[in-house]
């Protein structure tokens, strides 16, 4: 495998017209990720909205999911985990294929409309180290959303 980071379409989504992220300007960290589908959230309820995506990630590398600075200011919407943590052993995992997942909860009183297409949320990469008795066991992961336990 690569020992570059990329983003891929999932399967289910390949004939959706999903838009591989990118930065907006020249400085920006984060590549913004962006709703697959239409989705309603209603007053004070969470929803997971599919982003049509995976990530490949080289083993020493994490992408870290926030929200856009303005999801709360204009629609009162937070992401529920504060930031998503994308490992890569989730890159196709057999749950799911690695399909980044955005929860969102609603904090107003009003339903709100995430169109296809929308941006909400930003994805950066970070390198990580690992302290020298690190054991994991070799655990392998098989699913994808709190499969790690």
């Amino acid at each position: 495998m690569s020992n570059e980071s990329f983003f891929e379409v999932v399967s289910y989504y390949k004939k959706n017209n999903i838009q591989i992220p990118k930065r907006q300007t020249q400085y920006s960290a984060g590549y913004d990720l962006a709703s697959a589908i239409e989705t309603k959230i209603l007053p004070q309820q969470l929803a997971i909205i599919p982003t049509g995506l995976k990530v490949f990630l080289p083993s020493n590398q994490v992408l870290l999911i926030y929200s856009r600075s303005s999801l709360f200011i204009k629609k009162k919407l937070m992401l529920t985990n504060n930031v998503g943590v994308i490992d890569s052993d989730y890159y196709n995992n057999s749950e799911n294929e690695g399909h980044i997942l955005i929860s969102l909860y609603n904090f107003s009183n009003q339903t709100v409309i995430i169109n296809k297409n929308e941006r909400i949320a930003q994805g950066i990469f970070q390198n990580f180290l690992l302290v020298q008795n690190d054991n994991n066991e070799n655990k392998i992961r098989k699913n994808g959303f709190g499969s790690t336990k």
